[in-house]
């Protein structure tokens, strides 16, 4: 009873980690869509609130991340402890796995340049646009050739998280 009590409470948390997992990206994307509608030229409010927000979600994607890391590897761990083995799984369960390994790991590899690369240098670009002046020609194209990459790479972050849902449901395959 223990056992199954423990597996539940991590597949929840894994699978409301999984949500947000996808949910970031889902959301980001239509704020960055909306605000692509306006085109390349600074707009200092609504972009000051378009960095902030999309920044503001970088320490919610790490937790997702990690609360992923944490229940994935806790609910087998869980089995081991009651059952004394792991798991076998069906060849498919195993494609699941690896695929959804090779997700999350992609995943962190977009977040880490997103979050340590892009992100502090819109910052400092942002940081030298004040609202009552024109920006710098050349740090505002920066600027949102910066943005530009970000939400590429927030594109490829969506499908990732996708793939992640989708590989998760065929874990359980049966033998």
């Amino acid at each position: 009873m223990a056992e199954q009590i423990i597996h539940s409470i991590l597949l929840a948390l894994h699978n409301i980690a999984l949500v947000g997992c996808a949910a970031a990206p889902f959301y980001n994307r239509a704020l960055v869509t909306k605000r692509g509608q306006y085109g390349p030229k600074l707009d200092y409010k609504l972009d000051k609130v378009v960095e902030d927000t999309l920044q503001g979600n970088a320490p919610y994607c790490m937790a997702f991340i990690a609360i992923l890391w944490f229940t994935g590897l806790g609910m087998p761990l869980n089995h081991y402890a009651f059952q004394g083995a792991f798991h076998s799984l069906h060849p498919v369960g195993m494609a699941a796995l690896g695929l959804k390994l090779a997700s999350l790991l992609g995943m962190m590899i977009i977040m880490f340049i997103i979050f340590f690369q892009i992100n502090p240098r819109l910052r400092e670009l942002f940081s030298s646009f004040t609202p009552d002046a024109g920006p710098d020609p050349e740090k505002e194209r920066e600027f949102f050739a910066k943005r530009a990459r970000r939400k590429g790479l927030c594109e490829i972050c969506l499908y990732f998280a996708l793939t992640i849902l989708v590989c998760s449901a065929f874990l359980g395959f049966g033998a």
